[in-house]
């Protein structure tokens, strides 16, 4: 069930340490290979050797012992791991992820794996409902970790309520279900542009606009969940390449033209990028210098991707975006119909909480259907989930 499966099981100082050996020991009976990163203070509550036999792996306890392979042991495990499962996750593991701090094995290694992660939470019920933890929980969320919530009971400590690890056969389950659950891009390409373009006017000088390129790639990070092969064509941002996607890299709107004409075979296309509509008629070779009156530049259009996919489309699904500072409905409508689009996302960018560089969005998608569909204000990264849920409605019909 789990068979060549690569999950790094990282056991953290809890007195639930202990149960940790029976999720071990499961999960090495379905097939996975288990490797144990284990904290100073979780060897107080039992002791490596346990894990050792189990996994019949070494168990990594310090990050400054003797390595026992040739290779960088944090980044090995790191790149190895098909699943990370942190258990149990007390509230300090969970503060210091949060926050970034990577201070022993597991935390370094955590830090530099792309492989999904799980927490399954274990602590007193005090701590878990203080709202610094509660607030530390939210910025796992907002990061893409998962949480394998407490179960309710007679704690440890003798307290009751909510805290309790789960059971370990939960906690199995929930790792067998993410390994086997459905994704419905399975077998689809998608196209997806992001971020902003740059048109030179000389050897120093751009003009361009203050898209992050955010919105796309959470799509396309979102599409790549879901199991699709996704071709993400980016303008310059400062974002990381989402794990299992293909970015082609392009600056001006002629090469992000040239990038998405060349791979239209796909099943949908998520224009997400905000390209430059005009560039210099008259680009000069050498640094335009500064003179005592106005300057004037002439500007000529650059192609219009989002149009020329909509020309050519036979059976992909076409989404196109709307950034509007007023008239948001009139525009979105208008290109809707104009680009031959199957949807369109609309925005007012002056919007607090939407527009560019920030986490949020607010959004309005207009299908060609007719129907529209508002949003109240979002993390991107659940917009996008919003937007491709729609986009799969549509490869399914």
């Amino acid at each position: 069930m789990l068979n060549g499966k690569n999950i790094v099981v990282g056991v953290t100082g809890g007195i639930a340490a202990y149960k940790a050996a029976d999720v071990v020991s499961r999960l090495k009976k379905l097939g996975a290979n288990v490797y144990v990163v284990m904290t100073e203070h979780s060897t107080k509550f039992i002791q490596p050797l346990t894990f050792q036999s189990l996994s019949q792996n070494y168990v990594v306890t310090d990050m400054f012992e003797d390595p026992k392979t040739w290779d960088v042991e944090h980044i090995s495990l790191a790149k190895r791991a098909d699943l990370f499962l942190i258990v149990p996750a007390t509230a300090n593991i969970v503060g210091k992820v949060a926050h970034g701090i990577a201070d022993d094995m597991l935390t370094t290694t955590m830090m530099a794996t792309e492989a999904p992660v799980f927490f399954a939470l274990a602590m007193n019920t005090k701590m878990y409902e203080n709202p610094i933890f509660q607030d530390n929980l939210k910025i796992l969320g907002k990061y893409g970790y998962h949480l394998i919530t407490p179960d309710s009971g007679r704690l440890a400590c003798g307290d009751v309520g909510t805290g309790k690890l789960a059971d370990p056969e939960r906690i199995v389950d929930t790792v067998i279900q993410f390994f086997n659950r459905p994704r419905r891009l399975s077998g689809r390409r998608i196209l997806v542009t992001a971020g902003p373009t740059r048109e030179a006017l000389d050897p120093v000088r751009y003009i361009t606009n203050h898209s992050s390129g955010k919105m796309g790639y959470a799509i396309a990070e979102a599409a790549a969940a879901e199991g699709a092969e996704v071709i993400l064509v980016s303008g310059p941002t400062a974002l990381d390449i989402p794990n299992g996607v293909k970015r082609i890299s392009v600056v001006s709107t002629q090469e992000m033209f040239d990038a998405v004409m060349a791979n239209l075979d796909v099943d949908a296309v998520i224009k997400a990028a905000a390209p430059a509509d005009y560039k210099a008629a008259d680009y000069s070779d050498e640094k335009i210098k500064k003179t005592e009156g106005d300057l004037s530049i002439r500007f000529e259009k650059n192609p219009d991707i989002l149009k020329r996919v909509g020309e050519l489309k036979t059976h992909q699904v076409l989404v196109g975006f709307a950034a509007e500072t007023h008239n948001v409905e009139a525009y979105a409508k208008k290109k809707l119909v104009e680009k031959n689009l199957d949807m369109i996302v609309a925005n007012d960018v002056t919007a607090e909480g939407a527009g560019f560089n920030g986490d949020t969005n607010i959004v309005t998608i207009y299908d060609r259907s007719g129907d529209v569909f508002k949003y109240d204000c979002m993390e991107k990264t659940d917009v996008a989930k919003v937007i491709l849920n729609k986009v799969i409605e549509r490869l399914q019909k």
